[in-house]
C-alpha cells in the first residue's frame, strides 16, 4: 500500500489522494463514543436509547427526523431552545440543552499539520490513541509545489479525525488551514502558511479543504447546505492578519491600514478561493482592524462578502478571544461586551471562541443575554447563527452518523501508510539551495565516517522538527538518528551559543554535516522575527566549522522564514545548502534521504530569502505590497519587490538532474468580444502610451470562456530520476502602470525519469491567468500583449499572448 500510495502523491489527481485516504484505514471503532450522556456513550445525537436516557421520547423530536431536509431539522431544534439556552450555545464551549435532547460540544480543534490538541479538551491523546500523524509544517508542504500531495495529507488528517472521534477523543470541527499571505519575512507565523503567493496559498486551500471535507461533491443543483462532510475544516484569519509582535505593534490592537486594491488582490484572494473552490464550511475572522475597523466586526467582510459573494455554506467564528480584544485592547469606539457582542453577530459573526483560562467565558454567552433584552440584538439574529452552527454538525453526522465513516478506529490512526506519507511530504518540501560542484549527494562508497555538527536541539530535533500546533507524534526520527543507519561511523558535535570546539575532529572525517538554523522561540504565534539573521553565534561557529574541515561541508537549514546565509553561499568551503524546514516527525529520514542521493530533492521555495538590509528598508506595519518611491519603501514578494538583489528568490530550488524545457508554440492570439452589457474599463498605463479604445474588460461581467493552452516538453538530461516544478507566470502589457511584475498562474510537479522527457500541458483561463487588479480595486483583463513565462531564473522560456478587446 505504500508504494501505490506513493505513486499516487506523485503522479495522480487529489481524487487519487482522496480515496487512497480512504481505502488505505482499516479497523473497528472500539464504541466508546464521542457523546457522553447520564455516563454511557453514544456515536450520535439522534439515538433513541441517549433520548430514553435523558427521559425524553426521540419520535417527539422532529431535528431527530432523518427523512427531514437539515434546514428543516434546524429550524425545529432552534425553535424548541429558550433565549437563555440559545445563547450558551453561541461560544466554543457550547453548552447544549439537555431538556430537549441537545449535548454539550466543543467546537475547537485544531489540525495545522495534523491532529493537534492544542484547546480546551476537544482533542484528547491517551489511552488507545497515544498520538497522530505530525506531518511537516505546511510551509514545507507548500515547497513541495503538490496539489496531490496536499490532498493526500489532508485526507490522513481527516482520517485520524473521524477515527478518534469514533473513540471518543475528537471533535469535528477543524480550525486550519491558516492561508494567511506572509507579507512581511519577520512574521513568526510564516510556518503555519503556504508562503507568499495568494494563487499558492489559494490553491492550497482548496487542496487541503477538499480533501478534509469531501465525502461526496454532490452533483448539479445538489444542496451545498446538505452535502454530506467527513471533518469540518476552517481557513484562518480574516482578513490581513500578518502582524503578531513587532516594536510596539501587537496583533491585538494592530489597525491594518490596507488599499482596495491591495485587499482584493493579496489578502482576500486566498479565502476566496477557500470557499469558492474549497467550499470550506467555515471561515476565522482575525483579532486585526482594517481601516479602523475589527475584522470581526465588519459587516462587509463577513455578511456581504463571505456570506453574500462567496457564498459560504457553514459558519463564521472569531479567532480566539477577538470579541473581548475589541473591548479589553483596542478599546473600540469605546464599545463594551455588550455592544461589541451585538457589533459582531450583526456583522455576521456566528461564533466566539473564548479562551479557556479557568473561569474564563466567551463574550457571546457572557453579554448575549443583555444584548438582546437592552434592544442592541435582535433574537432572530442568534437564530440566524444557530442554525449556521447546526447545518454544519447535521452535514457532519452529528445527529445522525454517516455510517461508512463509523468503522474507523484506533487501527486507522499512525499507521504506516501515514508515516511514510509524512515522510514523502518531508522529502518533496526539501530545498536544495546551493550545491557547488555537486557536493550533494553525498557518496555512502566513499563517506565511511561523519561528523555531525549544531546545536542539540536541531541535530537531535525531537521538539523543533515538529513546529506549532502539533499534536503527539506517532514517533520521532532525528537527523541524528536518520544520518547514523547511514553512516554508522557518525560522531554528533554539540554547539552551544558560544562556540563549537569541533575543529580536530571534522579534519578526521570523510564528510561534516551542519544543522542549523531557528526554533519556535524565535518564530511564532505572537514573536515576530526582529532580523534575519541566524542567532545564537551560529554564523561565527558554522563558519569556524568549514574552515577546520579538509573538505567543503553541508550546511542544513531548519526555519520557516527565510534567513540571511550570505556568508555561507558566498564561502567556497560551505559546498551544499539545503533548507529542511519544519519537516514533521519523520524529518530525519528526508534529511538523510536527500543528502544521501536516496531522494533527488524537487522542492522550490515558497518565500523570498530576502538579506538582512531589507528590513531596515521597510516597517513590518506597512500594509502596501507595492513600492512606495516617497517613503523609499521597495515592495514586498516576489510580485512587487524593486530594491537590490535578494539572496534567493521565490520559486528558487535545485536538483540532482539538469532539466531543460522545449515548446513548439511562439505565441498566441486571443479575441474577447466584449458584449452589449458590458462596459470597458480604464487602465493605469504609462506616461506617453497611445490610448486604446477599449483598455481592459471586467471579469466580473464578462463570461470569461477564452483560453490559452500549450504543453511544453520537461527533459532529464542527468543520470537520476527526479521531479521538477514546472511553474507558469504571466506579465501584464508592458505599457501597464503599477502592475505585478510576474504573477505565478499555474504550477505543476512532474516526475521524469533519467535520460527521458515529459510533455506537460497547461491551459489558462483568460480571466484568471491574465487579468490584474486595477488601482480602482476592479478585476480586469488587459488589452494588449501580455507574456507567458514558464520557468524561473536560468530555466524558463516565454511567449506572447496577444489579447484584444472587441466591441
Amino acid at each position: 500500500m505504500a508504494s501505490s500510495l506513493r505513486h499516487c502523491v506523485l503522479l495522480a489527481s487529489l481524487m487519487c489522494a482522496v480515496s487512497v485516504a480512504f481505502t488505505s484505514v482499516s479497523g473497528g471503532g472500539s464504541g466508546l463514543g464521542p457523546i457522553t450522556t447520564n455516563g454511557r456513550n453514544y456515536t450520535k445525537v439522534c439515538d433513541p436509547a441517549r433520548f430514553a436516557a435523558l427521559g425524553l421520547e426521540m419520535g417527539g423530536f422532529r431535528y431527530c427526523d432523518a427523512s427531514l431536509p437539515y434546514a428543516e431539522r434546524v429550524r425545529d431544534l432552534v425553535g424548541r431552545l429558550t433565549l437563555e439556552e440559545k445563547v450558551r450555545n453561541l461560544g466554543d464551549r457550547a453548552e447544549g440543552a439537555a431538556r430537549v435532547g441537545l449535548p454539550p460540544y466543543l467546537w475547537w480543534g485544531e489540525a495545522l499539520h495534523g491532529v493537534s490538541d492544542t484547546g480546551p479538551g476537544g482533542t484528547r491523546f491517551g489511552d488507545v490513541v497515544p498520538g497522530a500523524t505530525s506531518f511537516p509544517l505546511v510551509i514545507n508542504s507548500a515547497a513541495a509545489f503538490n496539489e496531490t500531495l496536499w490532498g493526500a495529507i489532508g485526507g490522513a488528517v481527516s482520517t485520524e479525525i473521524r477515527a478518534m472521534y469514533n473513540l471518543g477523543h475528537a471533535e469535528l470541527t477543524y480550525w486550519s488551514p491558516n492561508i494567511n499571505v506572509v507579507r512581511d519575512p519577520r512574521w513568526g507565523r510564516a510556518s503555519e502558511t503556504p508562503g507568499e503567493d495568494p494563487f499558492v496559498v489559494g490553491r492550497y486551500a482548496v487542496s487541503f479543504v477538499r480533501a478534509m471535507q469531501d465525502i461526496d461533491a454532490g452533483g448539479p443543483g445538489a444542496d451545498p447546505f446538505a452535502r454530506p462532510i467527513k471533518v469540518s475544516s476552517c481557513c484562518k484569519h480574516y482578513a490581513a492578519y500578518d502582524v503578531d509582535a513587532w516594536l510596539t505593534a501587537d496583533r491585538l490592537t494592530f489597525d491594518a491600514r490596507v488599499e482596495e486594491r491591495d485587499m482584493i488582490e493579496t489578502f482576500e484572494r486566498p479565502f476566496e478561493m477557500c470557499v469558492r473552490d474549497g467550499d470550506a464550511s467555515c471561515v476565522m475572522c482575525s483579532y486585526n482592524r482594517i481601516n479602523g475597523v475589527p475584522a470581526c466586526a465588519n459587516a462587509r467582510l463577513l455578511s456581504e462578502t463571505v456570506r453574500g459573494e462567496w457564498q459560504l455554506h457553514g459558519y463564521i467564528v472569531s479567532d480566539c478571544d477577538s470579541v473581548r480584544v475589541m473591548v479589553r485592547d483596542a478599546k473600540w469606539l469605546g464599545y463594551n461586551g455588550v455592544e461589541a457582542t451585538a457589533a459582531a453577530m450583526k456583522a455576521g459573526l456566528d461564533l466566539d471562541c473564548g479562551m479557556y483560562w479557568e473561569g474564563a467565558q466567551d463574550f457571546f454567552t457572557a453579554f448575549g443575554l443583555d444584548a438582546v433584552r437592552q434592544g442592541k440584538l435582535r433574537e432572530s439574529e442568534v437564530d440566524n447563527a444557530l442554525r449556521n452552527l447546526y447545518l454544519t454538525l447535521m452535514r457532519l453526522g452529528f445527529f445522525d452518523g454517516i455510517p461508512e465513516l463509523e468503522s474507523l478506529g484506533a487501527d486507522d490512526v499512525c499507521t504506516e501508510e501515514h508515516k511514510e506519507l509524512a515522510a514523502d511530504a518531508a522529502r518533496q518540501g526539501m530545498v536544495l539551495i546551493k550545491n557547488d560542484h555537486g557536493r550533494l549527494p553525498l557518496d555512502i562508497n566513499k563517506v565511511h565516517s561523519l561528523s555531525l555538527v549544531g546545536l542539540l536541539q536541531h541535530i537531535n530535533a525531537t521538539d523543533v522538527m515538529l513546529g506549532d500546533y502539533r499534536g503527539k507524534p506517532c514517533r520521532v526520527v532525528t537527523p541524528y538518528d536518520a544520518i547514523r543507519k547511514v553512516v554508522s561511523a557518525t560522531s554528533a558535535h554539540v554547539c552551544d551559543d558560544g562556540a563549537c570546539g569541533t575543529a580536530a575532529d571534522v579534519k578526521t572525517v570523510d564528510a561534516t554535516i551542519v544543522i542549523a538554523g531557528l526554533n519556535m522561540s524565535v518564530e511564532k504565534e505572537g514573536n515576530d522575527r526582529e532580523d534575519l539573521l541566524l542567532p545564537w553565534n551560529q554564523t561565527n561557529w558554522i563558519s569556524a566549522v568549514a574552515e577546520a574541515s579538509p573538505f567543503p561541508i553541508v550546511l542544513v537549514i531548519i526555519s520557516a522564514g527565510g534567513v540571511d546565509v550570505s556568508f555561507a553561499q558566498n564561502n567556497p568551503k560551505i559546498g551544499a545548502i539545503v533548507w529542511a524546514g519544519y519537516p514533521g516527525e519523520e524529518g530525519g529520514t528526508a534529511i538523510a534521504d536527500v543528502l544521501f542521493g536516496k531522494y533527488n530533492p524537487g522542492g522550490r521555495l515558497p518565500l523570498t530569502w530576502y538579506k538582512n538590509e531589507y528590513i531596515s528598508k521597510i516597517p513590518m506595519t506597512s500594509m502596501a505590497l507595492r513600492p512606495v518611491a516617497d517613503k523609499g519603501f521597495p515592495g514586498r514578494t516576489y510580485k512587487f519587490y524593486g530594491g537590490p538583489e535578494v539572496l534567493y528568490p521565490f520559486g528558487h530550488g535545485l536538483s540532482y538532474s539538469n532539466f531543460s524545457y522545449a515548446s513548439d508554440t511562439t505565441g498566441a492570439s486571443v479575441t474577447a468580444r466584449v458584449a452589449a452589457w458590458e462596459s470597458c474599463k480604464q487602465l493605469t498605463r504609462k506616461p506617453g502610451t497611445a490610448p486604446l479604445a477599449c483598455p481592459a474588460v471586467n471579469v466580473a461581467g464578462h463570461g470569461c470562456q477564452e483560453e490559452v493552452s500549450f504543453s511544453p516538453s520537461v527533459a532529464n538530461r542527468g543520470s537520476r530520476d527526479g521531479t521538477h516544478v514546472v511553474m507558469v507566470y504571466t506579465v501584464p502589457p508592458a505599457e501597464v502602470d503599477d502592475a505585478p511584475l510576474k504573477q505565478l498562474v499555474a504550477f505543476r510537479r512532474v516526475f521524469v525519469p533519467a535520460g527521458a522527457a515529459v510533455q506537460v500541458p497547461f491551459t489558462l483561463n483568460v480571466c484568471k491567468a491574465f487579468a490584474i487588479v486595477e488601482e480602482t480595486a476592479y478585476t480586469v483583463v488587459p488589452s494588449g500583449v501580455s507574456t507567458v513565462l514558464v520557468g524561473d531564473e536560468a530555466l524558463s522560456f516565454s511567449f506572447p499572448v496577444k489579447i484584444e478587446l472587441a466591441v
